[in-house]
């Protein structure tokens, strides 16, 4: 399994893969040919409320990541869409691509701990 985190505002590099826009709002600034995306699952990314409450702040990253879990889990839509990913990811390199400035404390980060762990897939 291959999953790599990506800042989609960072250039592309020559590892390539499977590049999956997981943000729900279009990153400002990058045109759709710079992106050279494979798909844009927006309907993976975090509720609007959920994002607004999180607002980046790394002291509320654990409750934040337990409250997109949550959503995660009780939304059929987003379960196959997952599992979808971790199938794919099987064979080839999947690129998770984001807009958050902080590499560490954001939804990517969660995604892609689900998809490599699968617990609940």
């Amino acid at each position: 399994m291959s999953i790599v985190l990506k800042r989609i505002y960072e250039e592309e590099s020559e590892i390539g893969g499977y590049r999956i826009l997981v943000d729900r709002v279009w990153p400002r600034g990058i045109s759709k040919q710079r992106a050279n995306l494979d798909k844009w699952l927006k309907e993976l990314a975090p509720s609007t409320s959920l994002r607004k409450w999180f607002n980046h702040d790394p002291d509320k990253f654990n409750a934040f990541s337990q409250a997109y879990k949550e959503e995660l889990e009780q939304n059929e839509q987003q379960r196959s869409m997952l599992q979808d990913l971790r199938e794919l990811s099987k064979d080839r390199r999947v690129v998770l691509l984001y807009g958050a400035k902080d590499k560490q404390y954001n939804h990517a980060v969660v995604l892609k701990d689900l998809l490599e762990k699968g617990s609940w897939l």
